[in-house]
């Protein structure tokens, strides 16, 4: 459970976020496919996105869950034709307070001349989705210049991220689903998931 504090700065936090996003609706359109499975999502922008390991120019992209666990989610991100793989991503299950009837993006704050960095992807009727992992370094930064935790794993983890990978089995999404994940507050210290993302409601 969250301390009323740290409950208030996520919520300011999000609603900062989410207003963001909802300025940005002219440029993003999202599409679901009917596939329960793998979350199949379509989303086209026409300004570059920030992934861990990866920075996507403006184009449209399809978002497919490779592979799901208690504590971890493997992402995988594709071209529109899901020829051409582009990153395959750890993320961790973060809860919503309303279930989203599309699909969901949330960025994190960004100065007008970076890319958007994705903060976390929710699929339509499901009040959870996958929030991203960040190698340390990039997490740091994100966290100094957004002044909150970010998710993060250790910087070695990055050549994963781009490493192709057909299954849950390869070795690339083996060692990212074994990898230590912790948060990164602004100041470069560690702290807990739990200041980052919000548990399953009971």
């Amino acid at each position: 459970m969250f301390g009323v504090a740290a409950t208030y700065k996520r919520l300011c936090s999000t609603v900062a976020v989410i207003f963001c996003a909802a300025a940005l609706l002219i440029v993003f359109s999202f599409q679901a496919a009917a596939d329960e499975a793998n979350k199949k999502t379509v989303i086209t922008s026409n300004v570059p996105l920030e992934l861990p390991g990866r920075v996507l120019p403006a184009g449209t992209y399809v978002f497919k869950l490779l592979d799901t666990a208690a504590d971890r989610n493997i992402v995988q991100v594709f071209d529109k034709d899901e020829k051409q793989l582009y990153a395959t991503v750890i993320g961790i299950p973060d809860y919503h307070l309303t279930t989203p009837d599309k699909p969901l993006i949330l960025f994190d704050e960004r100065p007008s001349d970076s890319p958007q960095a994705i903060r976390a992807w929710f699929y339509p009727g499901d009040n959870y989705g996958v929030q991203f992992v960040y190698p340390q370094e990039r997490a740091l930064a994100l966290a100094k210049r957004n002044h909150q935790n970010v998710l993060s794993m250790r910087n070695e983890m990055t050549q994963n991220l781009t490493t192709p990978s057909k299954s849950a089995a390869d070795p690339s999404v083996r060692a990212m689903k074994k990898a230590e994940v912790t948060a990164v507050d602004p100041s470069g210290q560690q702290t807990a998931i739990s200041t980052v993302v919000a548990s399953k409601p009971k």
